[in-house]
């Protein structure tokens, strides 16, 4: 297991950002774009998609709030709600397309994060045996992983072959598929993360926007952006700052 630390030495690593360009949007919380530039975001505890004029909307109001929205593959987007242990896909067109709560199929589960993992499964983290499992739904069975975590999940993301997530301590692991746990190290203090990749996250910090490439041990101050930032997510080099009013969209460049 590899241990590595946020450090700077000497100068600081910067990235200048490049202005691209603003959305206003009436939205409370912002998920993401896709590859074809269609915004997912949720308004009034309703799931919205936008592209080109037309727009989408999914609404489940029973099910609670929208803890979680998983955008890996636009045809089949997840919505998590897990106030009702439930897990919801949808289709392009926000059509529903299946429903699994995990309360009632034959071993229950209580599930308190959730996001999409290869060759259709989920993948879960059951908070009662507080481990990770894959759960596969069409046959509607959990395999869990990885040894009982040791502490509680502050923040997670997932893609089709590995989840990671930092803990109420700081500590920063991602596990793959077939359990292999790694330690990427300790986060520093703040309440915004986004993950932007399998070893890259986004934090802000004093005002500032950072980002922190595991893979490098390298931290970087994101330069030349609006700092009213509410939430921020980073993918393909695109940085987009949701506001409370409008998504300013940033070009950065990755070393």
């Amino acid at each position: 297991m590899t241990l590595l630390l946020f450090c700077v030495a000497g100068a600081q690593d910067r990235l200048v950002a490049l202005r691209l360009a603003n959305t206003p949007i009436e939205a409370e919380s912002v998920a993401g774009y896709d590859h074809l530039g269609a915004v997912y975001y949720t308004r009034d505890n309703v799931f919205h998609k936008d592209f080109s004029g037309q727009s989408l909307e999914y609404k489940n109001l029973s099910l609670g709030k929208i803890r979680r929205i998983d955008l890996q593959n636009p045809l089949k987007i997840m919505l998590f709600y897990e106030d009702f242990n439930t897990v919801i896909t949808l289709d392009n067109q926000l059509n529903e397309t299946l429903k699994i709560s995990f309360s009632n199929i034959a071993e229950p589960l209580v599930v308190s994060a959730a996001g999409m993992a290869s060759q259709n499964r989920f993948w879960i983290y059951d908070s009662v045996r507080q481990q990770l499992g894959l759960f596969d739904y069409l046959k509607n069975d959990a395999v869990f992983i990885a040894p009982p975590l040791a502490g509680t999940i502050r923040a997670y993301d997932t893609g089709f072959n590995f989840f990671q997530w930092i803990d109420d301590q700081g500590n920063w692991y991602t596990c793959d598929v077939y359990g292999k746990v790694q330690h990427l190290g300790k986060v520093p203090e703040s309440d915004q993360f986004s993950f932007a990749g399998p070893q890259t996250i986004v934090y802000a910090d004093g005002g500032r926007l950072y980002l922190y490439d595991a893979g490098k041990s390298k931290k970087y101050l994101i330069e030349n952006i609006d700092k009213s930032s509410q939430s921020f997510f980073l993918k393909d080099q695109i940085l987009s700052i949701f506001t409370g009013s409008e998504i300013i969209n940033y070009k950065i460049s990755l070393p």
